[in-house]
């Protein structure tokens, strides 16, 4: 396979540069804002909410990913001269690619099936926020490993390879077996598992909402949470969703695309050329859950916490002005021997001169 994908024009491919770096910047810019809130009022967000900033840092470091190929070029980070990496782990730059993208990608989905199933403990299991974050290092242990195993194992059959179309190191672009079994079967089984676990957690929540109604007590405040659980779940599992379909139609026909590009005389021309815009939904897919995981801090709890730090950053250097200047006086008064309001030399009046 050459460098670039051979099926699409000049003008796709360059279309294609900008479509990553668009929305990857976008990627960027929200998850760092969510990152970024969470650190400056980490109490704000506890469990079962908390693990929505682990998978905005994994789509923040993703992101990453996609503007370092964004930066350094398509050539220097999935082709090797004229052609694209085959079965490599190096060198360095693709490698690096590689683990932003694949180990952060699978790691955010992982996330995802965790804030499904502390939303189902909160919801369906009457669990508190304490009980759910005494398991807090299992979450960590499962989000981290999981990933880091399936990450080495593909170093270590030396199976990343190129992508033609974006420019990126990944796994699976190349070989079909590879693409089932490190990304196509994970998704999959991470997809249908959180699903259940919504699922289950929205059916007690309506149950709670029902009992609640017969005992006259005003549901609002649950409601605007399964609200915002139902935004944050459709945001998800639709763009999971489309991603896992499109990974399903690229190995279903690239054989065929192949063969058709090899043998002229091939007979199947309706599949002879992918479609240039599965491709792109699939990367805008891939980055657009790193925007919309913002939607969750978008409130004035949000506003507050930034306007509190600001005001603490004014208040500190104020603070500082005035202490450096106390420190400047004292220091003249100590060199000179005289009241600091005594170094300022008085008028003179006309009449003395």
């Amino acid at each position: 396979m050459p460098c670039f994908q051979p099926y699409f024009t000049q003008d796709e491919k360059t279309f294609a540069t900008y479509w990553l770096g668009l929305w990857s910047i976008l990627c960027f810019i929200s998850t760092f804002t969510t990152v970024a809130t969470f650190l400056i009022d980490m109490e704000r967000f506890r469990y079962p909410e908390r693990p929505i900033i682990f998978l905005s840092t994994c789509y923040l470091f993703v992101s990453i990913g996609y503007i370092v190929r964004l930066i350094v070029g398509h050539e220097n980070v999935a082709c090797n001269r004229d052609h694209i990496h085959y079965e490599t782990t190096g060198p360095a730059l693709c490698t690096v690619v590689f683990l932003l993208i694949y180990f952060f990608g699978m790691a955010s989905s992982i996330w995802w099936v965790i804030l499904s199933f502390t939303w189902f403990l909160a919801a369906g299991m009457k669990w508190g926020n304490e009980a759910i974050a005494s398991f807090s290092q299992y979450f960590h242990m499962a989000a981290w490993l999981i990933p880091s195993i399936k990450s080495i194992a593909v170093l270590a059959l030396s199976s990343v390879d190129g992508d033609p179309v974006a420019g990126i190191c990944y796994v699976g672009n190349q070989n079909l077996e590879n693409l089932r079994g490190f990304v196509l079967a994970p998704l999959v089984v991470y997809l249908f598992t959180g699903t259940m676990f919504l699922l289950a957690g929205f059916v007690s929540l309506f149950r709670i909402r029902s009992v609640i109604k017969q005992g006259g007590t005003k549901t609002d405040k649950l409601e605007k949470l399964m609200i915002r659980i139902g935004i944050f779940t459709v945001l998800y599992t639709v763009p999971a969703t489309i991603v896992v379909a499109c990974y399903i139609y690229e190995q279903h026909y690239r054989e065929f695309w192949e063969k058709s590009h090899n043998c002229s005389c091939s007979a199947d021309k309706k599949r002879s050329r992918p479609e240039y815009a599965v491709f792109m939904l699939k990367y805008f897919m891939c980055l657009v859950v790193g925007i919309t995981s913002g939607v969750w801090i978008w409130s004035g709890k949000t506003f507050d916490s930034w306007r509190k730090l600001t005001s603490r950053c004014c208040r500190s250097s104020k603070s500082i002005n005035v202490l450096a200047y106390s420190e400047a006086s004292r220091a003249l008064t100590t060199r000179t021997g005289l009241p600091s309001s005594a170094l300022y030399h008085k008028q003179v009046p006309m009449s003395h001169v």
